[in-house]
């Protein structure tokens, strides 16, 4: 007897591969079916539509990249290499996750309510993770912080302002250098001390 979970978590993941390949609007329920080697009607079985089987493959994307920036957190003591750990990670999971990543900037889905409640989760989300990581290391007089909200802006804004640089233009370049290359103004300023 087939679990229902294992196999709807099969259509998300399946899906996943052929949205991120070839994008919501030119995924059909047909290829999906294909790819699984089962009827259509099997998987509307499922989801009542692309868009619902959408949905639940940027939220399964969005509880991975979760689970990983908790890890990377966790998996260190001190508040500087948090945040080195923090970057790296969200950075680098663009790659991994494009469904989630292209729900969250694609304009030409802004239609779609769940995206945008998706955004605003994604948003307060990460701050609240900024902010904790900040409030932390200035508690422990790793970083001078004077307000963990703004800093916390300021950093969330700085990640985003390179999301397209870094990964949607695809350019020769060693993403690890522009991380350190962030992480030492972030860390370390530009002013001479």
């Amino acid at each position: 007897m087939v679990n229902k979970e294992e196999f709807r978590e099969k259509i998300i993941i399946t899906s996943g591969q052929i949205f991120s390949r070839y994008g919501f609007k030119k995924t059909t329920m047909d290829e999906i079916a294909r790819a699984l080697k089962m009827g259509k009607s099997s998987v509307y079985y499922y989801f009542k539509s692309k868009e619902e089987i959408f949905e639940a493959v940027v939220l399964f994307e969005a509880n991975l990249l979760r689970n990983e920036l908790t890890t990377a957190i966790k998996s260190v003591e001190s508040p500087v290499e948090k945040m080195r750990n923090y970057v790296f990670v969200r950075m680098k999971a663009f790659e991994k996750l494009s469904n989630y990543y292209n729900a969250i900037f694609d304009k030409n889905l802004d239609h779609f309510e769940f995206i945008e409640a998706i955004r605003e989760k994604y948003d307060r989300e990460e701050l609240a993770i900024l902010r904790l990581i900040l409030y932390h290391g200035a508690r422990k007089k790793a970083f001078n912080v004077r307000n963990s909200e703004f800093t916390a802006l300021a950093v969330q804004t700085t990640l985003k302002g390179l999301e397209v640089p870094l990964f949607w233009k695809k350019r020769e370049l060693n993403i690890e250098d522009r991380l350190n290359g962030i992480l030492d103004v972030l860390f370390n300023g530009i002013l001479k001390k």
